[in-house]
């Protein structure tokens, strides 16, 4: 796969949804409320049984002991473990109140804990929290378990209790090996501290360890950023995300300590991202998607090799899509054709929780066309290809006449050769698949009205 020219990369360095799902989480409203969440999962109890895909579940951990300064998360940072037993107690509720609606015992296959640091809770915090879960919800024996991981708060001995408790997949946060770049976004964490968790992971038979990286970052340089790649290739992980860092400290106040001047140029950015890319598929790993990497013989590189990738608010993943329960503060889930969104402050957590209703403070009921774009995206972005009868026969459309205009712009990046026409499919090219989230976003109706993007990441 050849490495896309700089100047196709400058073309697509525009703010972007990462779809994450469709209608993006900006679309959601307060008129959403957890009665019609309620009445969401009376439908999905109603139905035939034999129609319900196993629940994935996500638990947002919001704590963490020290503050870097280029979250964009919801957090909040603390050393008082006490405030993680007031907060598992109210998952507590929160869990039984989905089983009073659902009914106990149901499958799940997919479970992520996601913060914040999930790695915040002591080891028994942790038993406590699966042990909850577990009362509730029957997990599948052959599950995708999977943990977000801060090297600074785990040694060997936690591993070995996340593999103990049925973790079986690790996300190790790095973003950068260099020193200095380390201690300018207050996140210092020595290169050997993390090869010595890889190390013990593997002892351990975790099934896949992830490291997440993030170009863009201030003090960084494309020669000090080669030097990380060339670290992380040494270190082996099995998936490798590589985030571009999006400054908007309007939105989230950690950024504001950043020094702008120390942001590295917009070339520089550019340059980082190709040499990464270069890095990475030269190492032997396979694109995946968007940001991801994955070696051949992991799971999410299978799973995109045989058509059986999928997206969610936690990624891609190799589980069938199907219905989100997400916990916690701020938690977004989806469930049938509906998305929700727990609030946002722990206060208001609470006190939803308090007063006995689910803490569901907006989301979205999707339209049809919501529904037929959401699938039209995510085949894009999953699968890289769209057959046309596969959408005309489920939604009962006439594709062509339905995305005349959508097809119409597609016809500009079909002479860039990034996808290609056909009479009744569009693919992406080997090298759209670099810039599939810029060609998604074609098809989406809310950002092609408006185009206000200055709210999102950037496309790259």
């Amino acid at each position: 796969m050849s490495i896309p020219p700089l100047e196709l990369i400058r073309r697509f360095d525009i703010p972007g949804p990462c779809y994450a799902s469709y209608p993006t989480a900006d679309r959601f409203v307060e008129a959403f409320t957890a009665e019609q969440m309620s009445q969401v999962m009376a439908q999905r109890r109603e139905g035939a049984a034999v129609l319900r895909q196993p629940l994935s579940l996500h638990v947002h951990i919001p704590f963490c002991e020290s503050l870097c300064y280029y979250c964009a998360c919801s957090q909040v940072v603390t050393k008082q473990r006490t405030r993680a037993e007031t907060y598992l107690r109210y998952l507590g509720r929160e869990v039984d109140l989905y089983a009073a609606h659902l009914g106990l015992g149901q499958a799940v296959s997919q479970l992520h804990l996601g913060g914040g640091t999930p790695t915040f809770l002591s080891d028994d915090h942790l038993r406590g929290l699966m042990a909850m879960l577990r009362r509730s919800f029957k997990f599948s024996s052959d599950g995708d378990y999977s943990i977000e991981v801060d090297p600074r708060s785990v040694d060997a001995a936690r591993l070995a209790t996340l593999a103990e408790l049925g973790f079986g997949r690790l996300s190790l946060g790095v973003q950068d090996f260099d020193p200095a770049v380390q201690k300018a976004v207050h996140r210092v964490q020595p290169a050997e501290q993390v090869f010595g968790l890889m190390a013990a992971a593997r002892a351990l038979g975790f099934k896949s360890v992830a490291v997440d990286l993030m170009y863009g970052l201030p003090l960084q340089t494309p020669e000090s950023f080669d030097r990380t790649l060339e670290q992380v290739v040494q270190l082996r992980p099995d998936r490798v995300a590589l985030y571009a860092y999006s400054h908007l400290p309007e939105r989230h106040k950690p950024q504001r300590r950043i020094a702008v001047a120390e942001l590295p140029p917009p070339q520089a950015r550019l340059t980082m991202l190709s040499r990464s890319m270069a890095a990475l598929l030269q190492a032997g790993y396979v694109h995946v998607g968007m940001e991801h990497f994955a070696l051949p013989g992991d799971a999410l590189a299978v799973a995109r090799r045989q058509g059986r990738l999928h997206r969610s608010f936690q990624g891609y993943s190799t589980q069938p899509d199907g219905d989100l329960i997400s916990l916690g503060v701020s938690a977004i889930g989806r469930m049938g054709a509906a998305y929700s969104q727990n609030a946002k402050t722990l206060e208001a957590y609470y006190d939803c929780l308090d007063q006995g209703r689910l803490p569901v403070v907006q989301g979205l009921a999707l339209s049809r066309d919501d529904l037929v774009r959401r699938a039209v995206i995510m085949a894009l972005l999953c699968q890289g290809r769209l057959d046309f009868e596969s959408i005309e026969l489920a939604y009962l459309i006439d594709f062509k006449h339905y995305f005349s205009a959508e097809l119409d712009a597609l016809r500009d990046l079909q002479e860039q050769r990034l996808v290609e026409l056909g009479d009744n499919a569009i693919n992406v090219t080997d090298m759209g698949w670099f810039f599939v989230r810029g060609l998604a976003a074609v098809f989406d109706r809310y950002l092609q009205a408006d185009r206000t993007r200055a709210r999102f990441s950037r496309i790259i």
